[in-house]
């Protein structure tokens, strides 16, 4: 038999072509949607059904969402329809189950469809109106009648028992109460909850590029990627620096070019940027654009300290105008090899706030304020004004000199998210909300801004660190606490707002 020489490389490269769009056709949220109810009524009261099946409609109606796709199965009520539509949860490729009670019903008709969708479910404990019309319901002619109604209204009566089964059975869930309509408060945490469940989609069908090694001797980065995998459900790619210098080498001159004049569009230039960086930047830019489309890759961690070999030299030191670019449209970049820390900017940025890497910078105590940033990528998205671009003599702690960017965080409510660490669970997400102000910042061609927090300035720095959250953390627009606290849930990671 004659020997088959196989190009690994060549192979490598097919699969990647095929598999490149793969994430991207399932980044649909897949919803299921059930009204639990009891087959012994409908041939006791006359028009139940048909009632409740009228609520159910209102629910999905309400949730759809242009990168939603509804599948409404009904009424559910028997172990048995309860096994088939369980067996039709796992054929539609499910991510998610809104199981509306809507009037009593046996645990024992939910339990089996539970065990075979084996997906994450909120429990819909929603009232037709705020209150039963006792008087209508007291002056009705028929008993049969007073219970119809009644039981139109039972949606509570058994919410305890299936919560007591799944509660035993270790089997995750939540609960959401509250009034079918004009009721903003429960639609408010419905809809957070399917935008959870939508970062845990994106999450599980995003690849993490990892370039360089870690920032050395800053041990509270140092991140187990077994963890990382199981937790998030991140695919990771190792990457070499190497590879993103070869791709800068091979950049034209009209892409350069084109990629300079798009700089002009996206930052705010200082007069004093040297043109020949501005062209090494550009070059970069192109470069990274290439190296994310050629490894398919949706949130990146890097760092390297370009010590020996030139190339790799400038093409870290030409990198932050293109990490930038790339942050900005949603493929956040975070420095310092902060593997965590990317992941927290991918949930802001996936739940549309944003998300720029961020750290401790200093205590304005006379204003009560804390001013938080980082040197490297900025968020576009986020910020108060367009991104400067400055120019550097020394990037502080790194190797290298040139561009770098600075700007502030817009004006107004943001959320700090930290993914840290935790001993028992593995990660925890440590949370703030507070508020981005005017005021001084340092203008040292950083991203920086100046916050306030509702326990002041010390007793927030003394209660952040208390948990344990790393130095960086991501910083995004919006209070999105809540939004968080369901995703932790989702994840069944803890959780802890600081404030």
């Amino acid at each position: 038999m004659e020997d088959v020489l196989v190009d690994k490389g060549a192979q490598s490269n097919e699969v990647r072509k095929d598999n490149r769009s793969v994430n991207q056709n399932h980044r649909q949220l897949n919803v299921g949607l059930l009204g639990l109810g009891l087959a012994t009524y409908w041939s006791q009261f006359e028009g139940l059904q048909n009632r409740l099946e009228g609520y159910l409609a209102e629910v999905e109606r309400r949730i759809e969402g242009k990168q939603r796709r509804i599948v409404n199965y009904g009424l559910v009520d028997s172990p048995q329809s309860a096994v088939e539509i369980g067996h039709m949860c796992r054929k539609d490729d499910l991510d998610v189950l809104l199981v509306y009670v809507t009037t009593y019903a046996l645990s024992s008709t939910l339990l089996p469809l539970l065990r075979l969708a084996k997906i994450p479910v909120l429990l819909l404990n929603l009232q037709p109106e705020p209150a039963i019309k006792y008087g209508v319901v007291n002056a009705m002619l028929s008993r049969t009648d007073m219970t119809s109604e009644w039981l139109a209204f039972c949606n509570s009566c058994s919410v305890p028992e299936i919560s007591n089964v799944l509660q035993r059975l270790g089997m995750p869930f939540q609960v959401v109460t509250g009034v079918l309509n004009e009721d903003q408060e429960c639609w408010s945490k419905i809809e957070d909850w399917l935008q959870a469940a939508d970062v845990l989609k994106v999450l599980a069908h995003s690849r993490l590029g990892l370039m360089g090694s870690y920032y050395s001797g800053m041990l509270d980065i140092a991140t187990d990627l077994t963890q990382l995998c199981g937790t998030f459900g991140l695919q990771i790619e190792h990457l070499e620096v190497d590879e993103l210098s070869s791709l800068r080498n091979d950049v034209s001159t009209s892409e350069v070019q084109d990629k300079r004049n798009a700089f002009n569009e996206f930052f705010e230039i200082e007069s004093d940027c040297s043109e020949d960086e501005l062209i090494g930047a550009a070059r970069t830019a192109v470069a990274l654009d290439r190296f994310v489309s050629y490894h398919d890759l949706d949130l990146m961690a890097y760092y390297h300290k370009g010590l020996g070999i030139q190339a790799n030299e400038e093409t870290m030191s030409s990198i932050i105008l293109g990490t930038s670019m790339l942050t900005g449209r949603n493929i956040p970049v975070a420095g310092e090899y902060e593997i965590k820390n990317a992941v927290a900017m991918k949930i802001l940025d996936t739940l549309g706030a944003g998300g720029s890497f961020s750290e401790f910078y200093v205590i304005d105590f006379a204003k009560d304020t804390i001013l938080l940033g980082h040197d490297g990528p900025g968020h576009i998205g986020i910020a108060q004004g367009k991104i400067k671009v400055r120019p550097l003599q020394v990037y502080h702690g790194k190797v290298g000199k040139g561009l770098s960017v600075e700007m502030s965080v817009r004006h107004g409510p943001v959320t700090l998210l930290s993914v840290a660490e935790d001993g028992v669970h593995g990660f925890k997400f440590v949370v703030a909300e507070g508020e981005s102000v005017s005021g001084e910042i340092l203008e040292i061609g950083n991203t920086n801004s100046r916050y306030r927090f509702s326990l002041g300035a010390r007793a927030f720095v003394d209660n952040w660190s208390a948990q344990g959250p790393a130095h960086h953390c991501a910083v995004g627009v919006g209070h999105v606490a809540a939004k968080l606290r369901w995703l932790a849930n989702l994840l069944q990671i803890p959780i802890v707002q600081v404030c």
